[in-house]
C-alpha cells in the first residue's frame, strides 16, 4: 500500500528504540489451540470407564512427546475430545495421525481383549481462541453429562455447523 501507510517507519519518527534488530521479525510466535474430536470405528463402545483414564493419559503423553500440550483429554465409550496447544510445525492432519496411530497400537498391546479396536478414519479439528479455552476444557471434562441427553452424532454435526464447515451428510460417518 502506498500513501500515508509506509511499510517501513521513517527514521525521524523513531524515538523509542534505535534502528537495529527491532526493525525485523526475527522469531515466530504462535498460540495455536485445537479441539480434536474423533470416534471409535463405527462408534463402537470400546472405551469403558474402567480404562478411559489410562487412554486419556496415554493420549496426553503422545501429545507431550510430540511437542504439544494436552490441556484436557476426555470423552466417553465411543469417542474422544482433546484440547491441545500445538507448535506451528505440526499440521492438524499430522497431529491426528500421531494421536490415533500411537494410541491404537498401545490399546492393542495394553488391553488384549480390545485387539479389534480401531479409531474412525476421519476426525474433527477446530481452532480455539484463548478466550474459549476454559469453556472447551469444561465441555470436555463434562462429556458423560452431555451424552446423557445428546448423541455423539448430534454433537459432532453441531460442531461442524458451529464452525461453518461445509459437509455432505452422506459422507460424515464413513
Amino acid at each position: 500500500m502506498t500513501g500515508n501507510f509506509p511499510c517501513v517507519p521513517s527514521l525521524e519518527k523513531k524515538e523509542s528504540y534505535p534502528l537495529d534488530s527491532h526493525d525485523s521479525m526475527g522469531n515466530t510466535y504462535t498460540a495455536l489451540h485445537y479441539h480434536f474430536v474423533f470416534s471409535t470405528k463405527n462408534r463402537q463402545c470400546w472405551i469403558d470407564p474402567g480404562i478411559e483414564e489410562r487412554v486419556w493419559s496415554f493420549l496426553g503423553g503422545i501429545a507431550r512427546e510430540n511437542g504439544m500440550t494436552a490441556l484436557r483429554v476426555g470423552g466417553v465409550d465411543d469417542h474422544v475430545h482433546l484440547l491441545l496447544r500445538a507448535p506451528a510445525t505440526l499440521a492438524p492432519s499430522k497431529i491426528a495421525q500421531l494421536l490415533k496411530g500411537g494410541s491404537s497400537g498401545w490399546i492393542h498391546k495394553e488391553f488384549p481383549a480390545l485387539k479389534e479396536f480401531q479409531w474412525q478414519d476421519g476426525y474433527g479439528a477446530f481452532s480455539v481462541s484463548k478466550s474459549s479455552l476454559a469453556e472447551i476444557s469444561d465441555y470436555i471434562r463434562d462429556q458423560r453429562e452431555h451424552h446423557r441427553v445428546r448423541t455423539f452424532q448430534a454433537e459432532y454435526l453441531a460442531f461442524l455447523d458451529r464452525h461453518d464447515i461445509d459437509y455432505d451428510p452422506r459422507y460424515v460417518w464413513g
